[in-house]
């Protein structure tokens, strides 16, 4: 195997643009396709291709897809000792494969995978890691890839560059860049990895898996959102939230303060340090505002804030606020949406 520091200095920039396609039980992650979407216009821009690398057991089938997803080649790693994710195994598959074809850029998802394999990658490679990032631009003058992310808690704007080193690395947040349409007409190539680790290499062995509580609903990818603060107060108004979000078809998400109670699950935190919604409407119920709780919203499109405290942040960035005790509120709504499904004869 060729060492980063051999390598450094001779690293062929073609365009390449290189996604991490990450699975689970043969199924890709949304923010993979996103990231395959946005690695098209960078391509473009750099005159280049944009590569799907996917590693798994009986994941082959998936290739085809990221072709239909804007892939123009996949590299495919497919063995049983690939079913389930080795942090050592998977870091020197795409290691190597990056040795062998040196990409300018190589993107992953800021899931827990991502956020556990492109750091080691990094490390290997001897380049640099853009971590959370939630736009990706190239630079015209330069074709250095531009990695823009929310810094000092959410304060600030940040863009980042790596001149000197490749490939450029980051990862990036779901819900802030959109896939591509789904082309059944696309072609591209399949290309199955030389480097495939063999059993002696396996350092972990998984006994059980088990789905992380309310892993099964994806707020991510809800048209409407209800998102509840502490304003809401105790546990029986969070179960009226809840109803009115049942009647909007919205999905339910919080601050940390409401999933650090446990009244719903960290993958539905919203904000700096949790996940990232962009849905057609969003209920603000009881929030203050605090760009620890906003950074992970921005971008939704319309914003509707009810709190008691006119001078709230939240109103800053709504499109229409409601000046009222929240729960007072959400029992109106409820009302008023059940006097409407009665007018419409019961229907939804």
């Amino acid at each position: 195997m060729t060492s980063s520091s051999d390598m450094k200095g001779n690293w062929e920039g073609r365009g390449m643009v290189w996604v991490f396609a990450e699975q689970s039980d043969g199924e890709l992650a949304r923010v993979s396709l996103e990231i395959l979407g946005r690695g098209q216009e960078l391509a473009k821009a750099l005159n280049g291709q944009v590569w799907a690398i996917l590693l798994g057991s009986g994941v082959t089938g998936l290739s085809e897809e990221l072709i239909y997803r804007g892939a123009d080649k996949v590299l495919l790693g497919d063995g049983p000792t690939l079913g389930d994710y080795d942090t050592s195994i998977y870091c020197r598959a795409v290691t190597d494969a990056a040795l062998e074809h040196k990409p300018d850029i190589l993107l992953m998802g800021a899931t827990d995978i991502g956020r556990d394999l492109a750091p080691r990658v990094a490390a290997r490679l001897g380049t640099g890691l853009t971590a959370d990032c939630v736009a990706l631009d190239i630079e015209q003058e330069t074709g250095l890839l531009l990695q823009t992310k929310r810094g000092y808690s959410g304060n600030m704007i940040l863009t980042f560059v790596c001149p000197d080193h490749r490939p450029q690395m980051a990862t990036v947040r779901q819900g802030v860049l959109q896939p591509c349409p789904r082309d059944a007409s696309r072609r591209g190539d399949i290309v199955s990895l030389s480097i495939c680790p063999g059993q002696e290499n396996l350092r972990l062995r998984i006994l059980k898996k088990a789905k992380r509580a309310g892993q099964d609903s994806s707020p991510q990818e809800a048209r409407v959102v209800v998102a509840c603060g502490r304003g809401i107060g105790k546990l029986e108004n969070f179960r009226k939230l809840e109803e009115l979000a049942q009647s909007l078809g919205a999905a339910v998400v919080a601050t940390k303060e409401i999933t650090d109670l446990g009244w719903l699950p960290e993958g539905h935190m919203v904000g700096q340090t949790g996940i990232t919604v962009k849905p057609e409407l969003y209920i603000a119920c009881g929030i203050s505002g605090a760009i620890q709780h906003t950074s992970g919203m921005w971008g939704s499109g319309i914003i509707v804030a009810i709190n008691k405290d006119p001078k709230a942040e939240i109103f800053k960035i709504a499109d229409y606020g409601i000046v009222g005790d929240v729960n007072e509120v959400i029992g109106a709504l409820i009302e008023e949406l059940d006097g409407l499904k009665t007018g419409w004869g019961g229907c939804t």
